[in-house]
């Protein structure tokens, strides 16, 4: 019984060390480990062994089956990773070379727009800050000269969380904020999403506005228009025409709205200009010395302008599109258009 364990031992690792494939190495498990294995045969005859020998031969078959477990649990793991590297060398990709058949992807139109005016308030001096997209109802209203049962909160049909937390109608409140945690003289400006209960082919549920605030002493309406200009000029180019109208907003006083030569039309008049020739683009004014007041800053030393694009909008004047939903739905066969 002992030679033929080692018979079992010897012939089952030289046939494990030969084994190049899993299919081989399965038939050795079967041919030792089997129902009618040669290891389990001897395993079953342990009962013909004699009394006094069968401790000892019981000791040396469990010897050689750990020890032949182990050599084929090797094996296993040798030929596996074998197999692994074999795999990975044939499809392996060579990452320095030009892919195949890709697509490039491009920035959202909306995105496009934003980095470019905020490329151009950086290179004016302007400091980019960002604030929350839910405010309470003192910073969205109140602290902008806008009270409780004001008839200007009528212009925006807001979507309240609770009475006094809402979904913010602009970034005028980031004026606020700014004037409150910055030391004048500066220059700020935040853009963000705005919320309101608002949707034709020109209005969203949920829109894009900048928010621009200059503070410093002796600043002029002047001062304000000059700046929109040369604005305009860094985005529709040197032969944009602007026409200022007057306007109301309870935060600036005076307040203006500037119109700017459509873009969809080149001036001519469309649908989208109602015919005019142009756009609005910007709102905005002198800030109201009471708002100054209120958040900290000597109105009798500084005053300021404040401005504020939509740039869905602009975005829609400047590529020709008819309907603001189209920046929303992000539909690839539009989007490719835009690239």
């Amino acid at each position: 019984m002992k030679q033929k364990l080692d018979e079992i031992l010897k012939d089952g690792l030289m046939a494990l060390e030969n084994a190049d494939d899993l299919k081989a190495l399965d038939e050795i498990r079967v041919e030792i480990f089997g129902k009618a294995g040669k290891l389990t045969a001897v395993l079953r005859g342990m009962k013909d062994v004699a009394p006094e020998q069968r401790k000892e031969v019981g000791a040396m078959a469990n010897a050689v089956r750990e020890q032949l477990e182990k050599a084929l649990s090797e094996k296993l793991c040798q030929i596996e990773n074998a197999q692994l590297l074999a795999e990975m060398e044939k499809e392996k990709i060579d990452i320095t070379q030009p892919s195949k058949g890709t697509k490039k992807g491009a920035l959202h139109p909306l995105t496009k727009f934003n980095n470019k005016f905020i490329d151009i308030c950086v290179e004016m001096g302007f400091t980019v800050i960002q604030t929350p997209e839910v405010e309470t109802d003192y910073y969205n209203f109140e602290a902008l000269n806008v009270p409780k049962n004001h008839p200007s909160r009528d212009m925006q049909d807001s979507f309240y969380i609770t009475d006094s937390i809402v979904m913010r109608t602009h970034t005028s409140p980031s004026q606020v904020r700014a004037m409150e945690t910055m030391k004048p003289p500066f220059k700020m400006v935040c853009p963000g999403r705005v919320y309101r209960n608002d949707d034709d082919s020109s209005h969203s549920p949920i829109f894009n506005q900048f928010e621009a605030l200059v503070i410093d002493e002796n600043v002029s309406l002047k001062d304000f228009m000059g700046m929109i200009k040369e604005m305009l000029v860094r985005l529709y180019g040197k032969d944009v025409k602007m026409r200022v109208r007057p306007a109301f907003f309870p935060f600036t006083e005076p307040s203006i709205e500037i119109d700017a030569t459509c873009q969809m039309c080149g001036g001519k008049g469309c649908s989208l200009c109602k015919g005019t020739g142009f756009s609005e683009v910007f709102g905005g004014g002198i800030v109201n010395p009471k708002i100054l007041e209120m958040s900290g800053i000597d109105s009798s030393k500084y005053g300021g302008f404040a401005f504020g694009p939509g740039i869905d909008r602009s975005v829609m004047i400047t590529n020709k599109i008819p309907n603001i939903k189209y920046l929303f739905r992000n539909d690839l066969r539009f989007l490719k258009q835009m690239r």
